[in-house]
């Protein structure tokens, strides 16, 4: 068995610390108060003699020159609860805990066409990006009577959400989908196709492979360019996908606050409200909602009221995708999220199964601000095809059977007399772009006369 003499410890303590400030100059400012790791059970760490706020980070000392960043989350009996922003291989008994006085990351311009993690690191294997913005330093709530209100449609390149969902500048919209609905690439056509000045992605906690993908296929050089990529992806720890998202958030509000129209697309929402459930159960939260402690859910509407228009011309439009499962639309987050955004669309397994993209299920879909940002003949348009759909489904069984007799149902007759040209306005290849006009256009023309089967 070997001994280490303490003396020898203290003296590769000593030669680290040393390290440590030949890194960072200002090193007594950077690192201003210590304490030892005490405790890890599961998600939490437990420090000792570091006495930091909620949200506050610090170092973790591993030996060999290796840190793991770590973020307040918690106090009790005298010890400080912390969970790792990074994994925590290679963590020991009495590891020195160092309080950070600096170091996040600072948003700026700088950040266009970049991919970041959830500490602001690069991932594209250029430089940190630079700012003079921090990270953490989000401004206040806004004021709900200081919002500028919607009043002007923001172009997403999608000929049914254009027509019939119309989204406004400053909106918040759910997109609410089981896995393979084909979410991920109805993000990407809006992505590539939207006149904001400014897109900001968050993937938070989806597979890795989709970051690459998404910024080579997805993005390309010109969508990149104007795009910055915040990826915490399934395997970061949970504290990493919260940070992630509230990065994008901040990232977003950056933009907006210099004037721009910025398009903000987070993937997922649904991972965001997993990772505050987990970091809740481990602190010692009881669970309440099918399993979700009460702080899980809390944290949706904080996240989602930083989007939206501010007092200024900037805005933030955004778009949260909901991962339901089972397709239960029911299910605790698809619940709360519908309850605090200004609209939701829903993707259908069964439209996917069938052949069409984007497999958006009109009847289950809304936008709450689009009387504020279309036209009367755009809206009754909308308004008219949505009842000759209902009336379609109502009959789907006979019709497919054969035993639907025509005068039945007047509405039912003008859809079977028009089900051609609405299927081929609800149809969209993914490489096509409908602007506005055109998806107006487009749907009136459903209407111009009796239509042939």
């Amino acid at each position: 068995m070997t001994v280490i003499d303490p003396a020898q410890r203290a003296g590769a303590l000593s030669a680290q610390l040393r390290q440590l400030g030949r890194r960072c100059p200002n090193s007594e400012e950077y690192f201003v108060r210590s304490g030892r790791l005490r405790r890890a059970v599961g998600l939490t760490l437990e420090a000792e003699g570091c006495n930091a706020p909620m949200g506050a980070r610090v170092q973790i000392l591993c030996g060999e020159g290796r840190e793991v960043s770590a973020e307040v989350v918690g106090f009790a009996h005298g010890r400080t609860l912390l969970m790792p922003l990074e994994h925590a291989a290679g963590l020991t008994p009495d590891a020195v805990v160092l309080r950070r006085g600096d170091g996040v990351a600072r948003i700026g311009a700088d950040w266009l066409g970049r991919v970041v993690n959830a500490n602001g690191r690069a991932l594209d294997g250029r430089a940190d990006p630079r700012g003079s913005r921090p990270s953490d330093a989000l401004p206040p709530p806004i004021n709900p009577l200081s919002r500028q209100r919607i009043t002007q449609p923001l172009d997403v390149g999608v000929r049914a959400i254009n027509g019939v969902l119309s989204l406004g500048r400053g909106q918040r919209i759910g997109l609410f989908a089981g896995s393979g609905v084909g979410k991920s690439t109805l993000l990407g056509m809006m992505t590539r196709n939207t006149t904001a000045d400014v897109v900001v992605v968050g993937l938070i906690g989806e597979r890795g492979r989709e970051v690459a993908d998404f910024v080579h296929d997805t993005l390309g050089p010109d969508g990149l360019a104007r795009a910055c990529v915040v990826a915490a992806p399934a395997d970061a720890p949970p504290l990493a996908r919260l940070r992630g998202a509230w990065l994008a958030t901040a990232v977003a509000e950056y933009f907006r606050d210099r004037g721009q129209s910025v398009l903000l697309l987070m993937d997922s929402l649904t991972r965001f409200a997993h990772a505050g459930r987990e970091i809740g159960l481990a602190t010692g939260e009881a669970p309440a909602t099918r399993g979700y402690p009460p702080s899980a859910l809390a944290r949706l509407p904080q996240l989602v009221e930083r989007a939206g228009n501010a007092d200024g011309p900037g805005s933030i439009t955004a778009i949260y995708t909901v991962l339901v499962d089972g397709d239960d639309l029911q299910e605790p987050v698809a619940d709360a999220a519908r309850a605090v955004l200004d609209g939701h669309i829903v993707l259908s397994r069964a439209i996917a199964e069938s052949g069409r993209f984007p497999a958006i299920d009109i009847e289950a879909s809304v936008s709450r601000v689009m009387d504020a940002v279309t036209d009367q003949p755009q809206q009754q348009a909308a308004r008219r095809l949505r009842r000759l759909l209902a009336a379609y489904s109502t009959h789907r069984d006979l019709i497919t059977i054969g035993a639907y007799k025509a005068g039945s149902d007047p509405d039912t007759d003008e859809a079977l007399a028009r089900w051609s040209r609405i299927e081929a306005f609800l149809r969209q290849d993914t490489r096509e772009a409908a602007d506005l006009d055109s998806a107006r256009h487009a749907l009136q023309a459903i209407f111009e006369d009796k239509g042939t089967s």
